[in-house]
């Protein structure tokens, strides 16, 4: 198929199509979308090889409004589904429907969005009834088909967008389950940035007699997104991240750390510089989530610091500037992460912070892009020093190394390790070395104060029953000391203890049990 289509009328879309896409402001397809439609619309399988940005969802979505408008069911069986599309992120199924929302504005179609992180009950009322499109992830569709909650057995359409994506995620043996339980006859499409072996074995078996269609496979970096390096010590990445947002006057940015931890920091400190700035990534739930990409859509914040995790989860218009805050991993991951400018044919800056240790990353990326890319800088920064972690020390779970000691701890660490005691501390640092003796008292051993004999014999008569001379009750009367023949009257008076157990035997056994 050539790419000579000029606007989408050419392409064969019904004319409520073509409605709905003016009032979305496109008037010229992508090549992707110019390529993949008509071959779509006659019903045929595709293997679609773009990278992001590039307009691939309204390439499926459009065609799959098309087919099932024409088609209409007016009694569907129960949770079961006509098209499905398979995304490997919230964000982006989120997006996804949000386009079928958008393009099939003139069609009465049904469609909803599953997903985890959220409960369940909501969006088992959105299916039961049958629905025409279902865009889900893969661990949340598997769930639901597992308790009966979605079928697909009536399935006519099923689409696997971002494959290589899902393939990073894990997901490939869910994907494969998924497919298994779908219908043998029906229309499948498989998008991928890139085609790795094993994308490329999953395609094979679960499409038939495709039409392959890749775009710009040869230059994976977009070419109206204008790039540049700064070099730049890791120390003075923040202070560099702030000032390039005051000096553009930055309006809508999106700025990718490498851990979840550092998002979370950045954004807080952006917002002590006084930069509106919003984190998202796995650990925040689905809530924060939504309410970071709002808040970001409607502008009430200029940055979203991301991790790769919404690398392919992020559209958005009118992104202006991507921020590699740390360069990635994976060179794959860089094309991905500046796709999110520069989209629909507009254009982008991306900015890349490149420290000393992140030189091998960077070359591998120009390998990727064929291209040098222009720096800023002294690229003869000295190797920094390893990056500190600021959240304390983690928590010692267990007893290991000897009675008492953390796992790991040195043996220079633990106290009398060596075999010899610490010295002893001056008096001036010992408790009680200065204090005075008092009366009834002497300094002992260490400076504690000591008993004295006479003080030793009033406690030992306290033990003994009686109370001392001097015992006197806070606001009572003084009680005066017995006699010695007063005690030795009262003592006479009690029975022995073998006469005793003979007067009360029931009380004796209670009070010895053990007999």
């Amino acid at each position: 198929m050539s790419q000579t289509q000029t606007d989408f009328a050419s392409l064969g879309l019904a004319d409520g199509l073509l409605a709905a896409l003016r009032e979305e402001g496109y008037t010229t397809p992508t090549p992707i979308q110019a390529r993949a439609i008509p071959p779509l619309l006659e019903g045929r399988d595709l293997l679609g090889i773009a990278r992001t940005g590039t307009g691939k969802t309204a390439a499926f979505a459009l065609p799959i409004i098309q087919h099932l408008s024409a088609r209409p069911i007016e009694k569907r069986a129960q949770f079961s589904v006509r098209a499905l599309v398979v995304a490997p992120t919230r964000e982006l199924a989120a997006q996804i429907d949000e386009s079928f929302k958008a393009y099939g504005r003139k069609y009465p179609l049904t469609h909803a969005v599953v997903f985890g992180g959220v409960g369940k009950n909501p969006q088992v009322q959105a299916v039961w009834r049958g629905i025409d499109v279902l865009v889900a992830t893969p661990g949340r569709l598997l769930d639901l088909m597992s308790e009966g909650k979605i079928r697909l057995d009536r399935v006519e359409i099923a689409v696997l967008d971002e494959a290589d994506r899902m393939l990073d995620m894990g997901f490939v043996r869910d994907v494969r389950k998924i497919v298994a339980k779908l219908p043998v006859e029906r229309q499948t499409m498989l998008f991928s940035a890139t085609m790795p072996g094993d994308i490329a074995e999953l395609a094979s078996g679960i499409l038939r007699d495709p039409v392959r269609v890749s775009i710009d496979t040869e230059r994976p970096a977009a070419e109206k997104v204008h790039q540049r390096i700064v070099h730049v010590a890791r120390a003075g990445k923040r202070e560099a991240l702030s000032r390039l947002i005051f000096d553009h006057e930055i309006e809508r940015a999106v700025v990718f750390t490498r851990t979840k931890h550092g998002a979370n920091r950045l954004a807080k400190q952006l917002g002590e510089d006084g930069i509106g700035a919003a984190a998202i990534h796995a650990n925040k739930s689905q809530s924060a989530r939504i309410r970071a990409l709002a808040d970001f859509k409607a502008g009430s914040v200029k940055v979203l610091v991301a991790t790769d995790l919404a690398a392919r989860g992020i559209d958005v218009d009118g992104i202006t500037h991507v921020v590699n805050f740390d360069l990635p991993n994976e060179p794959e991951t860089y094309v991905h992460r500046i796709g999110r400018t520069a989209r629909a044919g507009a254009s982008g800056q991306a900015v890349s912070f490149c420290d000393p240790d992140e030189k091998p990353l960077l070359r591998a990326i120009e390998k990727l892009i064929g291209e040098r890319i222009p720096f800023e800088g002294d690229p003869n920064l000295p190797l920094g020093e390893p990056e500190k972690d600021d959240r304390g020390p983690r928590p010692v779970r267990g007893r290991q190394g000897g009675r008492g000691a953390p796992a790991g701890r040195p043996a220079a660490a633990r106290p009398f390790a060596g075999g010899e005691r610490p010295a002893a501390r001056p008096d001036a640092a010992r408790p009680f070395a200065s204090r005075p003796a008092s009366a009834g008292a002497s300094s002992g051993r260490g400076g504690v104060p000591q008993r004295t004999g006479e003080a030793r014999r009033g406690d030992e008569s306290r033990r003994d029953g009686s109370r001392g001379d001097d015992f006197r009750r806070e606001g009572s009367p003084r009680v005066p000391a017995r006699s010695e023949g007063e005690r030795a009257g009262r003592s006479a008076q009690l029975p022995r203890s073998g006469e005793a157990t003979r007067r009360f035997p029931r009380a004796a056994s209670r009070a010895n049990p053990r007999g």
